[in-house]
């Protein structure tokens, strides 16, 4: 990209509350990116679920293909794809295929898979996810190498001689990184590798506290195995809304938020419901939840960059219908218009420019007054009296 400093972008799970019209919702999560995409926004990641009525996306490829070919920059990732659910050679031909596709707009994100109803589908013991997704992700590393061909076989999934068809389209391959929460597993699994982090820990309950010893970890792994970390690989995730002022972004999303909190992740999924009166509030005070007007916003993410002890590459924003679409998409212009430019040195040459004609009004500037009027003089016309008028005051400005 041309800018530098920080990436924006969504991670699209999506949530769709239950009885929305999913042929519309799944249409209109695809504007939405086509949206961001104009907007200048960096990335789209979106997820992978297969029950539990809400999150009703089941082929991230299916979206990132159709989206790839509806935007022009706009980086598209599977956030995430959930390996244990997958043979590893499949993953790895069709990410390929979507590099070739995309011209190296496609990204991979990994996980073992967030829905215990997902895996119990599939007869998967849940214990064993974890293990499995690491199994997966040393074989798809050693068949993107496109070295020598890879046998290998666990309990779950066997390669004889396996390569892949079509080596990536970027060099040495597209863009992967590993879903975190707060367990040190992830980071883990993502150094012995090299990769990215989607830290998804970031909007939980002290999540932002503890995203450097999550980035510590990785860089320790990395160090094991021979690699290295870059934070310029490193995504938070955490919901973010923006309006006018503070109070209108709350009311905008006070509903939603609440509909998806009890009837999705209370009622559905059995987490337990949040003990505060107002978690809403009390989100955007943890610095968990960014919901507010631009400057708001902006503090927040100084601070989650301070918390990071080194900075991160990339702000993903957990994409909800908290608020409805007119105001969830004034929300993302909002945010690319007056938050998106202080994080990307967007704005730093006019605002100098600025400064520099504030400080010299006086000086540099003063004489363009006469010269006007000598025009008037050299014509031989009388200057008009508001004219006469400005002028007169920007003198007696000029003397004190």
């Amino acid at each position: 990209m041309a800018h530098h400093g920080l990436r924006f972008g969504i991670f699209l799970a999506p949530f769709h509350r239950l009885g929305d019209n999913p042929t519309l919702a799944i249409r209109r999560d695809i504007e939405m990116i086509e949206w961001l995409d104009y907007l200048g926004y960096d990335e789209a990641w979106i997820g992978e679920h297969h029950s539990a009525g809400w999150e009703i996306i089941a082929s991230p490829e299916l979206i990132i293909a159709a989206a790839a070919e509806r935007t022009k920059n706009i980086k598209l990732g599977s956030g995430v794809t959930s390996l244990p659910y997958h043979h590893p050679y499949m993953v790895a031909e069709r990410f390929a295929q979507l590099d070739h596709m995309t011209r190296g707009r496609a990204m991979l994100g990994c996980g073992p898979g967030a829905l215990v109803s997902d895996a119990y589908m599939l007869g998967i013991d849940p214990m064993t996810q974890r293990r499995r997704m690491d199994e997966a992700l040393d074989a798809i590393m050693a068949l993107l190498a496109c070295e020598e061909p890879v046998t290998m076989k666990t309990d779950w999934f066997e390669m004889r001689e396996a390569r892949l068809h079509l080596r990536p389209w970027s060099e040495p391959h597209f863009d992967i990184a590993v879903a975190s929460t707060m367990t040190p597993a992830a980071p883990q699994s993502a150094g012995k590798h090299g990769l990215g982090i989607l830290s998804l820990g970031a909007g939980l309950p002290g999540g932002p506290e503890a995203v450097a010893g999550q980035w510590r970890i990785a860089e320790e792994a990395a160090a094991k195995h021979g690699k290295t970390m870059d934070r310029k690989k490193w995504r938070l995730v955490v919901t973010m809304h923006c309006a006018e002022d503070d109070e209108l972004a709350l009311q905008q999303v006070r509903a939603g938020e609440r509909r998806e909190t009890v009837d999705y992740f209370t009622e559905a999924l059995g987490r337990p419901p949040g003990r505060s009166e107002d978690p809403l509030r009390d989100g955007v005070a943890a610095g968990t939840t960014l919901v507010g007007s631009p400057d708001l916003i902006a503090r927040g993410i100084e601070r989650l960059i301070q918390l990071s002890d080194g900075g991160f590459g990339g702000l993903m924003f957990r994409a909800t219908d908290w608020a409805n679409r007119e105001d969830t998409w004034r929300s993302y212009e909002m945010f690319a218009r007056y938050v998106m430019p202080r994080f990307q040195n967007q704005v730093s040459m006019q605002a100098a420019s600025y400064e520099w004609a504030k400080a010299n009004r006086k000086t540099v500037f003063s004489p363009n007054v006469e010269a006007l009027r000598k025009a008037y003089t050299d014509a031989g016309v009388k200057p008009p009296e508001e004219f006469a008028a400005r002028a007169l005051g920007a003198r007696d400005a000029d003397k004190k």
